[in-house]
């Protein structure tokens, strides 16, 4: 397998794959999904672009926030994973790989539908990390459902509390500790731009991301502190077999996009890397697509 810093066709790089139909219990394991991710242990190199940052990532067990953590402790970077109780084998997977590599990592299990947990959280993560000048909201709740009618008012206040409002209440409670110089990159979705029909709930929260992805860059850049949002296409995770996508579409996931594959979580870490590096100091409001060549506004 070559890493990110190897010429190679993006086409070839991963590939291709037809998952056969699987179901997990809300909220899955990469340790059970068939086939399996990569979510960067093998792929990722990292140059140090990140050398001595703190950094609190949620949903940071498995998929995408999984390849972030292993791609910031690459980098230089010590790490609080926050991801559900139910999620610990996982997590511990990650915090091995995190401390194969030099760093700290602090594990804070918990439920962002909890408002005190939040809060609560980034507290945590401060005195673990001895400090906190990066943040990445990246968990997110996913449920396909054929029609509005099929969707229940828990399901619809579930996904915003997951989705909008822990990441509304952890940014709140993380801005007294952020010095001039910190980033949060917000994790948002193509479904912002192209909703499935299926998911008109977790698409509309996304949608909801880049607004305040922009909105709030705005407000704190004369802070020092920069904004941004990644905008995942197909890729592929324990997400879409906990029931995030029809069971029967499974297979086919990903084959649409124009590379013709659905992408790796290790995909999108460079993306986050890149926006929580000094790189990107002019960089502010801006949601950086990573679909595999779907097209976005």
């Amino acid at each position: 397998m070559s890493d990110q810093l190897t010429f190679t066709n993006p086409v070839t790089r991963f590939p291709e794959i037809t998952p056969p139909k699987q179901d997990q219990p809300e909220p899955g394991l990469d340790a059970e999904l068939i086939p399996g991710t990569d979510r960067g242990e093998e792929s990722y190199r990292g140059t140090g672009r990140l050398e001595g940052r703190r950094a609190l990532i949620t949903g940071a067990d498995s998929g995408i926030g999984a390849a972030v953590a292993i791609a910031f402790a690459r980098e230089g970077a010590d790490v609080a994973l926050n991801y559900l109780p139910q999620e610990e084998e996982d997590a511990q997977h990650i915090a091995g790989v995190i401390r194969e590599a030099g760093r700290t990592a602090v594990l804070l299990p918990g439920d962002l539908t909890d408002a005190d947990f939040c809060r609560r959280l980034v507290e945590d993560a401060v005195e673990g990390l001895g400090g906190l000048d990066a943040l990445v909201n990246n968990a997110g709740r996913q449920i396909a459902v054929e029609s509005l009618e099929e969707i229940d008012e828990q399901q619809w206040e579930d996904t915003y509390a997951v989705n909008i409002h822990a990441m509304f209440r952890i940014t709140q409670a993380a801005l007294k500790h952020l010095p001039a110089g910190s980033t949060i990159v917000n994790s948002t979705s193509i479904q912002a731009y192209q909703p499935s029909p299926t998911l008109v709930d977790y698409a509309s929260t996304k949608a909801a991301i880049n607004n305040f992805t922009k909105g709030l860059a705005q407000q704190l850049a004369p802070r020092g502190i920069r904004v941004n949002a990644v905008a995942a296409g197909p890729i592929w995770t324990p997400l879409q077999v906990s029931d995030g996508q029809p069971k029967e579409a499974l297979p086919e996931f990903g084959k649409d996009t124009p590379l013709g594959r659905a992408g790796q979580p290790t995909e999108l870490a460079p993306a986050y890397v890149f926006l929580t590096s000094s790189e990107s100091s002019y960089v502010l409001g801006e949601t950086l697509a990573v679909t595999g060549g779907s097209p976005t506004p």
